[in-house]
């Protein structure tokens, strides 16, 4: 990085500057960037003798770059040996911004960007060459000609702000173009003279592992088979929905539920696919949909959890799909050869055969590619639409030979006698629920969502259109069956009416047929009710609905084969379940899924080979209909959510509706198959907390993410709306941490008391900074917070620079916080080297305390005797992950003498740092490090890691001495009621006369007991005000003595002078008037160390110092005396608001 100029030079001394460095002759400069160069240097176009014009009419904003220009695999023009012709044919006068490309310094431009086609685009000429940036070797795309170069004519002016641009927002090279990288805000609003900061993906569009592999693979697929909304959506969807019920079945359906209750099935199967679809189309429309189908779409709008563990399923489901539509195909197979006598073994062991040889037909024309699936698709439509027609032209074709079996053509009497129900062993949801599967089917087409040209048109467009005219056709079959069939005939010819008047009334009977004698005795052959292949009785030619129900299975067979593998790549490809990433490979110009073929071949196989289906197929039902609830609640999930990124360009949903489809769906599935429901719920379940204890490492935006934040913005809102009452109180703590990992000891005992109670930040002033970099800050604050959120700490990092440690305090303790998650209490750790530094560092130490409690809040400080900071023996970043490390950031560990130690963050330019990758500090583990610590050091490395571990049967000795509002007390009880600390009693000691020492004991118990605080053990200490011991009064004035000022040995000026340049200093007057005081905490320490010496944890009433009256030094020695050859100590003063209250 260059070096920063000392001083700012003013604004014309800066434009003169700018001017030399446009102006500097290209002709001088190495060919290549130096290090301290930006990727941007602007240099002035030489005018050539015979430059012609700008040939553009329009706008001087255009740039028109001669054929000549394009083709020529030159050196870049600026070179050493540069043509002063080269520049010739440039328009005159004209700025430009070279691409500064260390691969190819010096040498001459790739040959692909030499070959390159320049894409017009506004001011902007583009190729596709691309730059090795210095962060990782990632092709970066931007704005040049072949020879790196962008013309610098913005609205006709010369600047390197570039207009907007489809391919600013690209997250990868998509099929669709090019990632380009715009200027970063450093290269536009830097100075000059200061290199700009590493350029990277701006609002968080890094690639995940996953993007980077479809990048990869959308810039190899060249020539890739891509399907239109028709072939690729139509096509499949009404292939799926139009399955094996429509010609065995639906008949059955009109006979049992009448023709009016099964259009109202039809009606309900629709509206849920319906809404599903609307759903669908809304989620494809908003951004751009990959390949995954229902799995792409589920957890890039519900996230990784509920899209791992739905795509799982969904992906399964399609693989059992195959095995039931090829059974359904084989059965009907054996039924045609039992009809002419040619059953090979036995029933079932002919499926298996039929069904066997069935799937590795489509197994291969599966792997033969998309678009030989795609043309067999197209046969199998045209053979189920001529099915369907020849179905519908025979029903108008009246045979007498056919009315025995039931068939007398439309009349208006079958019709009326058909239109209720005649339930027959069967309800009105089973009936449905045996329909409901042939509506399913919708998302065939969104499976393949990768191998379209257009998704977000192809989807909606297609699944909507399909689900419009399978409905239609469903409803046209229910009406035209229950038409002209009677529910009962027996095919037998002699059934005629023979006399005038019989003894029936149905519409049978005014026909002339009396099918009465089979009905009674209930073993008539034909009608709706009895026989399934009805439509082949009414159909002009019978072989043809057998080609229909073949078309049907197989199609929806082909269609399930190749979804269940697509679906299956994009999950593998996410990485969500680490052990199938084998299955993410794809093979071909088409990134074909091989792997995947062959286990969901494998996976029908063995549930053909089973041939009985009837268990799994509710299942299976169930599995799709969870999908589409899923579906539909993540459309009203993103709605609810109100993120600023929904915006589908598909307006035809609605939130509430969608939920609707989401319930309803649910509704399907126990009414299908209640134990069914509950086993796929229970799967889907325990695959949510897979997923969900797993935490895969991807980010997509989703709607979760989006309602979480909407949901803590409103209930910040709505807590700060509603005044604080004293049951609810909690320590909200800002604690000086620095950087989080160099003081774990305050970090593990704070958030051992703030964990799921109270706010947690860790505060960090950084000093020292001539010129502060704010996007460092940003940086680490990020990485911090993570390291946090790794640790398992529920903390909030907040760092601010700032000229001094108490500038910085006063920032966080007005600044830190939002609404009424602000801190209440300032937590420190107690400054060890106070004596060995600058006073002047006490001074800043003690007006933090002071400034606490002026802004009203609260002040900690914890004491350990070995000591806080461990910054110079481990790490500064040993548990961030080895990804961030090889980034190319620097991280600067702040070493700190062994002996010393202090809350405040030493991060400043006099600091001993090393870089990170250099530190051996970063190649050690904490419990074997490399080089051998000194015993001081694992003293301290000990000591701070004591918090972490669960604390045996001990004691909590609580000093309550005065009442500052109860957070003396409160912290205790709240860290014992945690599982660490839960094993230790809590003690109370409080002041009092000797003369009432029983009763000060028991009016602490009933305050005790009201607060309903459990305790160990009162004492009561009736010797506090008893003079402390000659030596250790003569060692805290030995202490004291370098900071008196002696007053009385010098003039009174002189002195005034000295304190006024050494606010800190004790003046003679101050330390006999506080003389009491000070006796006082030197008795204590006594008294302390007498009574909790051996207890885990010392908490006590921190002594005030009148501010302006008590210098620093003396408060300082006071803190030192009371604290010190003693457990962990924390020293608490609340801000004498109650913080405890014994009322309900």
């Amino acid at each position: 990085m260059s070096a920063p100029s000392s001083a700012p030079s003013a604004p014309t001394e800066s434009a003169a500057t700018e001017n030399e460095f446009l102006a500097q002759d290209s002709g001088l400069r190495p060919p290549g960037p130096t290090p301290s160069q930006s990727r941007f240097q602007v240099d002035l176009v030489a005018e050539a003798a015979g430059a012609t014009e700008d040939n553009s009419p329009s706008s001087d904003a255009s740039t028109t770059v001669p054929p000549s220009d394009k083709a020529t695999p030159t050196a870049p023009p600026d070179g050493p040996g540069a043509d002063p012709g080269a520049g010739g044919d440039e328009a005159k006068g004209r700025f430009r911004v070279n691409f500064a490309d260390p691969s190819e310094a010096g040498s001459a431009a790739s040959p692909d960007g030499a070959q390159a086609e320049g894409l017009q685009n506004g001011d902007t000429v583009m190729s596709e060459t691309s730059l090795h940036s210095s962060t990782g070797g990632q092709h970066h795309y931007h704005y040049d000609t072949h020879t790196n170069t962008y013309y610098l004519r913005t609205f006709g002016h010369n600047t390197i702000d570039a207009v907007p641009n489809i391919d600013f927002y690209r997250q990868t090279a998509a099929p669709l173009g090019e990632k380009l990288i715009r200027p970063t805000l450093s290269e536009l609003h830097d100075e000059l003279d200061k290199e700009p900061f590493e350029d990277g993906f701006a609002n968080g569009d890094e690639l995940t592992p996953a993007e980077e592999a479809a990048a990869k693979e959308a810039a190899e697929s060249k020539g890739v088979v891509k399907f239109g909304w028709v072939k690729g959506v139509l096509v499949r969807c009404m292939l799926n929905i139009w399955g094996v019920m429509l010609f065995i079945r639906m008949s059955w359906i009109v006979g049992q539920a009448g023709i009016a209750l099964s259009c109202l099935i039809v009606g309900m199967a629709t509206v849920v696919t319906t809404i599903t679809g609307l759903s669908t189309s809304a989620i494809a429309t908003n951004g751009f949909v990959r390949g995954g189908g229902a799995y792409y779409l589920i957890s890039r709008s519900l996230g990784p959890e509920f899209g791992g563990s739905i795509g799982l399923i969904f992906a399964f489901a399609n693989a059992v799909a195959v095995a039931m539509y090829v059974v359904g195909f084989a059965e009907t197979v054996v039924e045609l050869l039992a009809g002419v006598d040619a059953i090979m073994t036995d029933e079932i062991n002919d499926i298996r055969i039929i069904g066997t040889i069935t799937v590795i037909l489509l197994l291969g024309i599966s792997l033969a590619g998309m678009e030989w699936e795609a043309k067999a698709q197209i046969f199998l439509l045209i053979v189920l639409i001529t099915a369907i027609c020849n179905y519908f032209i025979g029903s108008f074709i009246n045979f007498e030979s056919k009315k025995p079996k039931g068939f007398f053509g439309y009349d208006g009497s079958i019709m009326w006698e058909n239109m209720g129900p005649d339930f027959r062993g069967e309800t009105f949801f089973s009936v449905f629920a045996i329909f409901f599967p042939a509506a399913t089917g919708i998302l065939a087409g969104a499976n393949i969502s990768g191998d379209l040209a257009d998704p977000q048109l192809a989807i909606p467009r297609g699944t909507l259109l399909a689900i419009l005219i399978t409905g239609i056709v469903y409803l046209g079959v229910a009406v035209s069956t229950g038409s002209c069939i009677v529910r009962d005939a027996s095919g037998v010819l002699n059934d005629t009416i023979t006399q005038a008047f019989g003894n029936c009334s149905d519409a049978a009977c005014r026909l002339g047929f009396d099918f009465s004698s089979c009905k009674s005795a209930k073993n008539c052959d034909y009608g709706l009710h009895n026989d399934f292949q009805v439509m082949s009785l009414v159909s002009g030619f019978g072989p043809i609905i057998s080609a229909g129900i073949f078309s049907a299975t197989l199609s929806s067979a082909l269609a399930s084969l190749v979804s269940a593998p697509k679906v299956f790549q994009a999950l593998c490809k996410d990485n969500i379940y680490p052990g199938l990433s084998m299955f993410a490979k794809g093979y071909g110009k088409n990134n074909e899924p091989l792997k995947g073929y062959i286990l969901t071949f494998v996976i029908a196989l063995a549930f053909i080979l089973i041939a009985e289906l009837n268990v799994i197929a509710p299942i299976i039902s169930n599995f799709f209909l969870a999908s589409y609830a899923l579906i539909n609640f993540s459309v009203f999930h993103a709605s609810l959510a109100n993120s600023p990124g929904w915006r589908p360009s598909f307006k035809y949903y609605n939130m509430w509706i969608s939920l609707a489809g989401a319930i309803l769906c649910c509704v399907v599935m126990f009414v299908i198959n209640w134990w069914a429901a509950l086993l796929t719920n229970v799967i889907v379940l325990g695959l949510f907390i897979y997923v969900s204890y797993k935490k895969p490492d991807v980010n997509w935006g989703s709607s979760t993410q989006a309602l979480t934040y909407h949901q803590a913005l409103t209930h910040t809102l709505h807590l700060s709306g509603v005044e604080d009452h004293i049951k609810n109180f909690r320590p909200q703590c800002l604690v000086m941490t620095g950087y989080p990992n160099s003081r774990p000891a305050i970090i593990d005992l704070v958030h051992a008391f703030t964990k799921n109670v109270g706010l947690m930040i860790c505060g960090h002033i950084r000093t020292g900074y001539r010129r502060p970099n704010f996007k460092d800050l940003a940086t680490d604050q990020a990485r911090y917070q993570r390291w946090l959120l790794k640790n398992e700490c529920k903390a909030f990092y907040t760092p601010v620079f700032a000229e001094d440690m108490r500038q910085g305090t006063q920032y966080l303790l007005q600044a830190a916080g939002l609404g009424r998650l602000k801190p209440n209490t300032l937590v420190l750790g107690f400054k060890n080297d106070w004596r060995d530094g600058d006073m002047m560092n006490v001074e800043t130490y003690i007006s933090m305390i002071h400034d606490a409690f002026d802004s009203q809040f609260g002040a900690v400080i914890l004491r350990l005797k070995e000591g806080l900071d461990v910054s110079h023996i481990q790490g500064q970043d040993e548990l961030l992950s080895s990804q961030e490390k090889s980034s190319g950031m620097k991280d600067v560990i702040v070493s700190i003498d062994t002996s010393k130690d202090s809350d405040a963050d030493s991060s400043k330019p006099s600091s001993k740092a090393t870089s990170l990758q250099n530190s051996p500090a970063t190649q050690k583990d904490k419990k074997s490090p490399t080089v051998p610590l000194n015993v001081s050091d694992q003293r301290l490395l000990e000591a701070s890691q004591q918090f972490q571990k669960k604390q045996g049967k001990g004691t909590v000795d609580v000093w309550w001495l005065f009442d500052d509002g109860g957070l003396t007390l409160l912290i205790p009880y709240l860290l014992t009621n945690k599982k660490r600390w839960k094993d230790c009693k809590i003690r109370v000691f409080i002041g009092g006369k000797i003369n009432r020492i029983d009763h000060d004991r028991r009016a602490m118990a009933t305050l005790l007991s009201k607060f309903r605080i459990d305790f160990s053990d009162i004492t009561v200490l009736g010797d506090i005000n008893t003079k402390p011991k000659k030596e250790h009064v003569s060692a805290f004035e030995e202490m004291i003595e370098p900071y008196r000022l002696k007053e009385d040995d010098m003039e009174q000026e002189a002195a005034e002078r000295l304190k006024n340049s050494e606010p800190w200093r004790i003046t003679d007057n101050e330390l006999e008037l506080y003389r009491a005081k000070t006796n006082r905490q030197i008795r204590l320490n006594e008294l302390l160390k007498e009574h909790s010496s051996t207890a885990n944890l010392i908490v006590m009433s921190l002594p005030l110092a009148r501010k302006g009256a008590v210098s620093s030094a003396l408060y300082m020695a006071w803190l030192e005396t009371l604290s010190k050859d003693l457990p962990p100590m924390l020293l608490v003063r609340g801000n004498h608001q109650s913080v405890l209250t014994f009322y309900s």
